[in-house]
């Protein structure tokens, strides 16, 4: 017989799941390789407790992606993070909408702007900045562009997000218990031909150890 402590545990861990990919698919493509000498551009990874947001610099963001600058102008980043659109939306963020996000579900991607950089914003710790070539910045950032949903070609917004300068993006892929914000960041950096798995990753920590040795720089744990 499940106890109340053992129920409030798994509460918790839900709630730390869908509300840490609330906070802050598509085909992939063929393997482009990683050669950090070839650099041309920058991924970055931000973590947020148990959620983690994909981002690229303005400056290096390539068409169509590169027409959301038009929404934040003088943004310097633009990031990403996927999660599901009933409980990013409900007012009620209770246990039914916790457990009913588990089904797949429509979900919702949250654009946020910066004007410093993101280990500024969050922290070095934070941050990881994945150094990467031209086509591997532009095969991710057509793989987020995919995960959009439009309206000829026209991106399709739910609204202004939960803090000033952040903007909710309808998306094309369901959110469920096997298919998180950490799962569809880990997807991105496979569109990019980087050498990580998605499959079975959930949870932040999941991606963040396959990440972080693609960053020579990265901040240590």
């Amino acid at each position: 017989m499940t106890t109340r402590r053992g129920r409030r545990q798994c509460i918790g861990l839900l709630a730390a799941l869908l509300a840490g990919c609330g906070t802050l698919g598509p085909t992939l493509t063929q393997p482009l390789g990683h050669d950090p000498s070839d650099a041309a551009a920058t991924i970055y990874l931000v973590r947020s407790t148990w959620h983690i947001d994909i981002g690229f610099a303005t400056e290096e963001l390539e068409a169509p992606l590169r027409t959301l600058t038009d929404r934040f102008p003088g943004a310097r980043y633009l990031l990403f993070g996927f999660g599901d659109r009933r409980y990013l939306e409900s007012r009620r963020r209770d246990t039914t909408n916790l457990l009913a996000a588990l089904w797949p579900g429509a979900g919702l991607i949250l654009m946020t702007a910066l004007a410093a950089s993101p280990a500024a914003a969050y922290g070095p710790a934070e941050v990881i900045a994945i150094p990467v070539s031209a086509a591997q910045a532009r095969a991710a950032q057509a793989w987020v562009w995919s995960s959009l949903v439009k309206r000829q070609d026209v991106v399709q917004s739910d609204g202004t997000g939960p803090y000033e300068g952040s903007l909710y993006l309808r998306a094309s892929e369901d959110y469920s218990a096997v298919h998180t914000c950490n799962t569809w960041a880990a997807q991105a950096l496979q569109a990019a031909g980087l050498p990580v798995r998605s499959a079975g990753v959930i949870f932040a920590g999941q991606l963040w150890r396959q990440a972080r040795p693609l960053a020579p720089l990265a901040s240590p744990q």
